[in-house]
């Protein structure tokens, strides 16, 4: 019996590893591949064809290039102020998240919105390669993709990745795609305004695309624009 489960931990141990090694690779790839699609994209294709019985899709990649640097400061404003500095993980916004929403679960007739503290790395580990589900074993992963991520690709390949490949609607993903479904320019040509209203919208796309132009929309992306001067840039 014991050898046996010795045998157990050891084939497990081994699928740990090689599961990891995948993983790593796939983000090694990054560095010279430009990934076209994402395992949550791909997930939402298939949801979009088996709800609606339709694929209605916006993406193209775009080089960093020609993406607006204001696009860059008004993402890292909105989503990550500690971008350029931190190793992938911002503990300390982890933290006050899970405070934050153990509050708002205790209190759920309060309308208490539940938050994140994902970092842009973060969120491009679970976009790019992992599930939806969520799950402590998930969590553990996304970790470990992160710290893969941040090892082996520089901050402005990172930035570069989840911009072309982040949701801003249904069916539309990158920055080109938002830039000429919302406002009719190419994503090189965002200016200050517009950059802030598209990264109001990237915590929950969906709701934000059925009214981008509304109150809390552009006055959210007012407070953006206030901060991107002070953001640094990978």
């Amino acid at each position: 019996m014991k050898r046996q489960l010795l045998r157990l931990g050891g084939l497990l141990l081994l699928c740990s590893v090689a599961l990891q090694a995948a993983f790593a690779l796939r983000v090694a790839a990054m560095r010279f591949i430009d990934p076209q699609s994402s395992s949550f994209q791909r997930s939402e294709a298939w949801r979009l064809l088996t709800e609606q019985h339709r694929l209605l899709w916006s993406h193209q990649w775009v080089d960093r290039e020609r993406i607006s640097r204001q696009l860059d400061r008004a993402v890292i404003a909105s989503e990550d102020s500690g971008f350029v500095d931190h190793n992938g993980v911002e503990w300390d916004a982890i933290e006050k998240a899970w405070a934050h929403d153990q509050r708002a679960l205790a209190r759920p007739t309060a309308h208490a919105k539940i938050v994140g503290g994902s970092t842009i790395s973060q969120q491009l580990a679970k976009n790019m390669l992992l599930s939806g589900e969520r799950t402590i074993l998930r969590k553990a992963q996304e970790f470990a993709i992160t710290m893969m991520l941040e090892a082996m690709l520089s901050k402005q390949r990172i930035l570069e990745i989840y911009l072309n490949n982040v949701e801003w609607g249904e069916g539309l993903y990158g920055a080109q795609a938002a830039a000429r479904h919302y406002f009719h320019v190419d994503a090189a040509r965002l200016s200050a305004e517009q950059a802030a209203r598209l990264a109001v919208m990237l915590p929950a796309p969906k709701r934000f695309e059925k009214r981008p132009g509304s109150p809390y929309v552009v006055g959210r992306a007012a407070t953006i624009v206030a901060r991107m001067p002070a953001v640094e840039l990978p």
